[in-house]
């Protein structure tokens, strides 16, 4: 485990350190091609960290033409697969060697605990670097069974060139889920990190230029969606457009593929997802617990988030007194702070659309059990407190919409039969966590649960080995183990006569 050292120790860190804040093209850092910046605000005190650099469709333009150059140059897509393993497993040991400086900036960045950043994030990004890179040499291709006059070949090659468009909540762990495979397979990447949280991605850059990933492979383009997103998925010589965030964003960039070079996209977008309880649970108070993680884990930032919590109604009364005992462990809190469990919401404006969510839910005539409130406001940051509703019916507006914020709704149901109805009742399908005795009644609901992953007696189970990826309006394709690398390469089918 990481020594966790105390908040001093992380502010007087965070006193002395730079920031690197420029775009990352064709192997060096460079500015803008307008000079434009934005400013990079830390929700922790609302204060001014840097200028990052704001890139444009001209940008854009430069990135793909060193990654398509570096791509058809073979330096990089036709490099031994022992090789590139090797360079990207320095990569990941430098994530890890440097894992206190972008813990750090992942905190003053977003907002998250310092200690959810060294010992959740920090390890998932080494983990899924260095488990793609492990996978390079254990990818075979395919013998098609023919007659002895004939050789059938089903190959993998490189898509090309792509983009990767990355969120806010989990910035290093997004961006490792698709620059893994992606450089595993022998593509060059861009990655677009969140203009609210782009100080990592940037960092990283560095780092994958001294683990020796050649010029032109790997770039970091800053900036906006409507600019640099836009311009991303419109160009017509980038292969493969990989993306995780919203829902409506997703639907956006499908669109402009269509209309540019029909390129693949492939899109992780939002979620609504269900935490059923059934009476048999195994344990009432393991569950209460795991709800509050559920939702208040990553201050609710999260795609998976446990926001509607279904509980039979037999129980319900009893559980939701466990539920809201669990609330009193999360208390939002300086995010430098180690013992701190809950941090700093991204922005204002995040903090706003929560609050505005709160409002709506009363309005609706659901009832605020716990929370709701801003907190911390003396410190000039984003703060909220976990927030309970309860008597809250499935169409409400709070069940329904992604609030992304510590907002949990309870939801009730009568049987097995409701609570399978109720839970695929969402435009979304990302996760789904139920908890029974039933061995029988755990395999019916996870088969009828519409959604891409299931956790069984546990919230948010799974590791690089598994897929991960949505129904339904909660996208397509699937990030981590070896189903990821598919969105990375074309299939080639070659077919040989042979003669005597």
């Amino acid at each position: 485990m990481t020594e966790l050292h105390d908040l001093n120790y992380w502010q007087t860190k965070a006193d002395g350190l730079s920031f690197e804040n420029r775009a990352f093209i064709d192997g060096e850092y460079t500015a803008s091609a307008s000079g434009a910046t934005f400013e990079c605000i830390s929700p922790i005190d609302g204060k001014v960290l840097t200028n990052v650099a704001a890139c444009d469709a001209v940008d854009v333009l430069h990135a793909v033409t060193a990654a398509r150059t570096a791509f058809s140059s073979g330096v990089w897509s036709q490099m031994a697969p022992s090789a590139r393993k090797k360079i990207l497993l320095r990569f990941a040991s430098l994530i890890d060697a440097h894992r206190e400086e972008l813990a750090l900036l992942e905190t003053l960045d977003m907002g998250k605990p310092i200690a959810d950043a060294l010992e959740v994030d920090i390890p998932a990004t080494v983990r899924a670097i260095s488990w793609s890179a492990e996978a390079i040499d254990k990818l075979y291709d395919e013998i098609a069974p023919t007659g002895m006059d004939e050789l059938g070949l089903v190959t993998r090659d490189p898509v090309g060139v792509v983009a990767a468009i990355v969120p806010w909540n989990f910035p290093m762990i997004m961006a490792s889920w698709k620059i893994g495979p992606a450089l595993a397979m022998g593509n060059s990447i861009i990655l677009k990190p969140s203009e609210k949280s782009s100080l990592t991605a940037i960092r990283l850059a560095g780092l994958a230029r001294e683990a020796g990933i050649p010029a032109g492979v790997f770039n970091v383009l800053p900036g906006f969606g409507h600019t640099v997103g836009k311009a991303l998925a419109v160009h017509m010589d980038i292969d493969t457009l990989v993306f995780t965030g919203s829902t409506q964003v997703a639907k956006q960039l499908m669109v402009d593929a269509g209309q540019s070079n029909m390129k693949r996209i492939w899109t992780e977008a939002g979620g609504k997802s269900p935490n059923i309880v059934f009476a048999d649970a195994p344990d009432l108070d393991e569950a209460a617990v795991a709800a509050a993680a559920a939702i208040c884990f990553n201050m609710g930032e999260m795609c998976t988030a446990g926001s509607r919590l279904l509980v039979e109604e037999s129980i319900a009364e009893d559980f939701i007194a466990r539920v809201r005992k669990a609330f009193q462990n999360w208390r939002p809190g300086h995010p430098l702070d180690p013992a701190t469990n809950i941090g700093a919401i991204v922005d204002e404006v995040q903090l706003n659309r929560v609050l505005s969510y709160i409002d709506k839910g009363q309005a609706e005539g659901a009832r605020l059990s716990l929370g709701g409130q801003r907190s911390q406001i003396v410190s000039g940051g984003f703060y909220v407190e976990p927030t309970l509703f309860e008597q809250v019916d499935n169409q409400m507006t709070i069940a329904q919409e992604e609030i992304f914020g510590p907002v949990l709704s309870v939801v009730t149901f009568c049987d097995e039969a409701e609570a399978v109805q109720l839970a695929n009742d969402s435009i979304y399908g990302l996760a789904a966590a139920l908890w029974t005795s039933n061995l029988s009644r755990a395999h019916r609901v996870a088969r009828a649960l519409r959604a891409g992953s299931i956790w069984i007696n546990q919230y948010d189970g799974g590791d690089m080995t598994a897929p991960f990826g949505g129904y339904k309006q909660s996208g397509n394709g699937r990030d981590k183990s070896l189903h990821a690398f598919d969105k990375y390469c074309e299939i080639k089918a070659t077919w040989i006569k042979l003669t005597s």
